[in-house]
């Protein structure tokens, strides 16, 4: 554990999941569904996935909602689901925990814990985390600085867990036409301010997909170490934000716009 005046490690870091690296010269994206429904939707996105060459997929089995009326997700059902398709087609995953109490069910599953906005201050969940040793996935909450999404980050490391990439989602102002605003300066300033990895994630950022392509590209200008990108069979049939996610054709069509700011997109292989 790191010692409350001990600096944290500098210079360059690549996070480990699975075979997956996140940092140093390769993008690497995260896609799937954001909210687990059932067998047969995470299957055909996990054979999509697989096909395109997306390393890792995500998908919600514990919904954090505004409205308690909204789906709240399919719980330990969905989890074992989506885990279980994803590895039948190779892929590695990354999930949602809410409650310090399903830890160990997800580090017995998951390849990655992802804390959400809402929970990026929740002091207890992180240093269980912390202390999971698994890699972590930290968003930054919609009304938190960047400031605060590095000191949530600390209390990760400094229980010992140096697996931590940063998320940048989106955070709430005046502007109605996004969901969110997408803050870019975030990643510049993280690659700056200290040795973490971070991603994008558009889709929460933007609540749409006409722009994901020039903000996929501008957040890939950034210097951002990787897209998360929500993808559905039938976006107009979701449970959960069918409007931002892309559909298969969609996501296709998104990763030949990109292709010539990637080249090498972290795949399948070691």
């Amino acid at each position: 554990m790191i010692s409350p005046g001990q600096e944290l490690p500098i210079g360059p870091q690549v996070v480990h999941v699975g075979h997956v690296c996140i940092g140093g010269p390769q993008k690497t994206l995260m896609c799937g569904p954001c909210a687990v429904e059932s067998e047969d939707q995470v299957e055909k996105t996990a054979a999509f996935l697989s096909q395109v060459g997306i390393p890792i997929m995500r998908g919600g089995a514990f919904k954090s909602r505004t409205s308690p009326r909204a789906f709240q997700g399919l719980g330990r059902e969905g989890l074992e689901l989506l885990v279980k398709a994803a590895r039948r087609h190779g892929l590695l995953t990354v999930s949602e925990i809410m409650d310090p109490r399903d830890l160990g069910f997800f580090s017995d599953r998951v390849d990655m814990l992802q804390i959400g906005a809402r929970n990026m201050q929740n002091l207890a969940l992180l240093r269980e985390v912390g202390r999971s040793g698994k890699p972590v996935l930290l968003k930054r909450g919609f009304m938190s600085t960047v400031e605060e999404l590095l000191l949530a980050a600390e209390y990760v490391l400094r229980e010992g867990n140096q697996e931590v990439v940063l998320c940048e989602r989106g955070i709430r102002t005046f502007e109605p036409l996004t969901r969110n605003t997408l803050d870019l300066a975030c990643v510049a300033l993280v690659k700056r301010m200290k040795p973490l990895p971070i991603i994008v994630d558009l889709s929460h950022s933007l609540g749409r997909t006409d722009i994901m392509v020039p903000m996929a590209k501008a957040a890939l200008a950034c210097g951002c170490d990787g897209l998360m990108i929500e993808v559905h069979p039938n976006p107009v049939k979701a449970l959960s934000d069918g409007k931002q996610s892309l559909s298969f054709q969609g996501l296709a069509n998104l990763l030949n716009d990109i292709e010539p700011m990637l080249r090498h997109v972290e795949g399948n292989s070691p």
